[in-house]
């Protein structure tokens, strides 16, 4: 009966090595996932720490099969075993919890992300405002937004097709995402206006860097390829902008998106292409402008 114990042995802990190998499948899997960076490098040392184990299993089934005399010798073999596959069954977990983590993030992402502009919808905008407006309240800092409109782009869709016409809102999108600090957010408001949230930020500063945005835009230029239709059609937008921030008589989101946009109003009524701080916001422009260093435009 004792005869099989070496085999048995020898058995238990390859079999615990060849599970141990298997295990670096879906670590491998999860680290070529992972950008360059410390949890990366986790990932690829705890690779590391498998195969030093596969080593270790190897050796020790090699030199003390000889030593499987009685059961009691099989403790060690089981418990190698059994820890190759805690750590099997851990690695697996960890790949089907990453898996369901990105594919549910993938779906909020869908879920707040407008799926032509690649930014931020509507939904996702009145919540982040709404929570923005609360705590810039609750701890007494600044925040104000622009509302922007492209100038006649129902022109645009008349002239063009409105499949031009969802390229040049695509364009513009990711031109004004491209343009903005990182701390602010943008999102589609509806058609062809955008809202920039801008935390922390006084109407001064932000008239500026609407009047940056304007510029950017207006110097931007889409050329549109050639197809059976027409020849190739470089088309050139401008925009016009509202600016509001909050004040002791506008204290909630829905109170700037109407200061904003009746800013935005009297930008379009006055000749488009301009940038309008909102009335309650009470602010010299020129003086404002003035004031400002290049180092907060940045």
């Amino acid at each position: 009966m004792y005869d099989i114990l070496p085999v048995l042995g020898s058995g238990l802990v390859i079999s615990g090595a060849l599970l141990l190998a298997t295990a670096i499948a879906p670590v491998w899997k999860i680290f070529r996932q992972l950008p360059a960076g410390g949890l990366r490098y986790s990932w690829g040392f705890l690779i590391l720490l498998i195969l030093i184990f596969i080593a270790g299993y190897v050796v020790y089934a090699k030199f003390s099969s000889v030593q499987f005399s009685q059961p009691l010798d099989l403790v060690v073999p089981v418990i190698f075993f059994g820890g190759a596959i805690f750590v099997f069954v851990v690695c697996s977990l960890s790949l089907r919890t990453t898996r369901d983590i990105m594919q549910n993030y993938a779906l909020k992402q869908e879920n707040i992300t407008d799926s032509l502009m690649e930014i931020f919808n509507r939904r996702y905008l009145d919540r982040r405002l709404k929570d923005e407006t609360e705590r810039a309240i609750n701890y007494s800092h600044p925040l104000s937004i622009f509302l922007i409109d492209i100038d006649h782009f129902k022109r645009i869709n008349d002239t063009y097709g409105h499949q031009v016409g969802d390229q040049v809102l695509k364009n513009i999108a990711q031109l004004l995402k491209r343009s903005i600090r990182e701390s602010d957010v943008l999102a589609r408001y509806g058609g062809e206006e955008f809202v920039v949230i801008l935390p922390r930020t006084q109407v001064s500063t932000s008239y500026q860097l609407a009047e940056r945005l304007r510029h950017i835009v207006a110097d931007f230029e889409l050329t549109l390829p050639e197809d059976v239709s027409r020849d190739p059609v470089t088309i050139n937008v401008a925009v016009s902008v509202g600016v509001a921030g909050l004040t002791p008589d506008c204290k909630d989101s829905q109170c700037l998106i109407e200061n904003a946009d009746q800013a935005l109003y009297r930008a379009k009524r006055n000749g488009r292409n301009q940038v309008v701080i909102s009335k309650s916001n009470n602010i010299d422009t020129e003086k404002s402008g003035n004031q400002i260093g290049a180092a907060e435009l940045q």
